[in-house]
């Protein structure tokens, strides 16, 4: 009796105690995954806050540039939407 018991046990395991774990955490997965409309109003809000600074931050080294006619901004590389490169600063 125990002969045929482990491979039943064995088989049983493969074919439906592993799929049901895999889209068990498949489904989990996918609903976990979404963003919800207070997430989304957060990233607008921080999006526009980040802009606000960036605008305050050139106005101020316009300013100091005026003041100060050896002064040097931090260098920028790329388009205005990619993030300052701090490894390449002197």
């Amino acid at each position: 009796m125990e002969d045929v018991l482990v491979p039943i046990v064995a088989v049983a395991t493969l074919f439906l105690g592993l799929p049901w774990v895999i889209f068990h955490y498949i489904t989990k997965w996918k609903t976990a995954a979404t963003i919800t409309g207070e997430d989304e109003k957060l990233l607008d809000e921080l999006h526009y806050l980040a802009r606000q600074l960036e605008e305050r931050l050139q106005t101020v080294e316009r300013i100091i540039a005026a003041d100060n006619p050896e002064f040097r901004a931090l260098p920028r590389t790329g388009s205005e939407n990619e993030p300052y490169d701090f490894s390449r600063r002197n």
